[in-house]
C-alpha cells in the first residue's frame, strides 16, 4: 500500500476505528487511509470485543474497517455484532474475497469490501462511495443475491422452529457462542449444539452465518411471538 503526499484527499469521515490483529497490517492501513482521505484520528482494536468495548466506552468514530478473520470472531459474526452496536458505516477488508463471500458481507449489513493489499486508490474510492451513502465494491465483484433464499420462504422455514429453537437463534444472532447460550438457558451445550443443527436443517442452510443471514433477511424478531410450541 504505496502512500504519496501529492493525492487530493477525500473528505468525510474524521475518525476510523480499524479493527485487524495484525499490527503491521494496521499500520500500513492507518498509513493509507491517513494518505487518501481527510481521516486524522485512528483508532485499533486487535479484536471484536476490543472493538466492542471501545465502542461501549462512547468512542467517536465515523468509520469502522473491519477483518473478518479476528481471533474471537467466527464467520460474519464480528460484523453482524459490530452492526448491532454502531450505525457508523462498516468497511470490510479481508483477504477473503469469494464472491461469494463479499455479496455475504454487503447483505449482512457493511457498506462496502475491499480485497485485502488494495492499492491505495481503491481505498480512496471506497471512502468516497461511503461518505456518499453507496455501497462499495471493487471492480470485478456483482452483489449475488441472498443466498438464504426470499423473505417469504424464509419466514415459512422459521415458523417451524419450537420455541426454544427461536430463542438459541434470536441468542446466535446476538452473536453469543454455544457456551454462553447454554449458561442463558440453563441447558447442557451438547444440547444447545443438538438445537443447533435442527435450525440449520429447518432453515436449509449450511452453517451459522447463513442462519444469521436468513433470520435477519425475514425480520425474525416479528415473528417470534407466531412460533409454534416447543417440540
Amino acid at each position: 500500500m504505496p502512500t504519496h503526499t501529492d493525492t487530493p484527499k477525500t473528505p468525510g469521515f474524521n475518525a476510523a476505528l480499524l479493527v485487524d490483529d495484525h499490527p503491521l497490517f494496521c499500520d500500513a492501513l492507518a498509513m493509507t487511509l491517513q494518505a487518501v482521505t481527510a481521516i486524522s484520528s485512528m483508532h485499533t482494536a486487535p479484536a471484536l470485543q476490543a472493538a466492542l468495548d471501545m465502542i461501549a466506552g462512547g468512542i467517536r468514530i465515523d468509520l469502522v474497517v473491519l477483518d473478518l478473520n479476528l481471533p474471537d470472531v467466527n464467520g460474519l459474526d464480528g460484523l453482524l455484532r459490530l452492526r448491532k452496536v454502531t450505525d457508523c458505516p462498516i468497511l470490510v477488508v479481508s483477504s477473503m474475497a469469494d464472491n461469494r463471500i463479499v455479496s455475504s458481507v454487503i447483505h449482512a449489513g457493511a457498506n462496502g469490501f475491499i480485497p485485502k493489499h488494495s492499492q491505495r486508490d481503491v481505498f480512496q474510492k471506497a471512502v468516497e462511495a461511503i461518505n456518499q451513502g453507496k455501497v462499495f465494491l471493487p471492480d470485478g465483484y456483482v452483489l449475488l443475491e441472498d443466498s438464504a433464499g426470499s423473505s417469504d420462504d424464509v419466514l415459512q422455514r422459521l415458523s417451524q422452529l419450537t420455541n426454544q429453537q427461536a430463542r438459541i437463534l434470536q441468542l446466535i444472532c446476538e452473536g453469543k457462542l454455544n457456551k454462553q447460550i447454554a449458561y442463558d438457558l440453563s441447558i447442557a451445550e451438547t444440547t444447545v449444539k443438538a438445537h443447533i443443527t435442527a435450525i440449520m436443517r429447518k432453515l436449509g442452510v449450511q452453517s451459522r452465518t447463513q442462519a444469521v443471514l436468513a433470520a435477519k433477511q425475514a425480520s425474525f424478531a416479528n415473528v417470534l411471538q407466531d412460533t409454534p410450541p416447543s417440540a
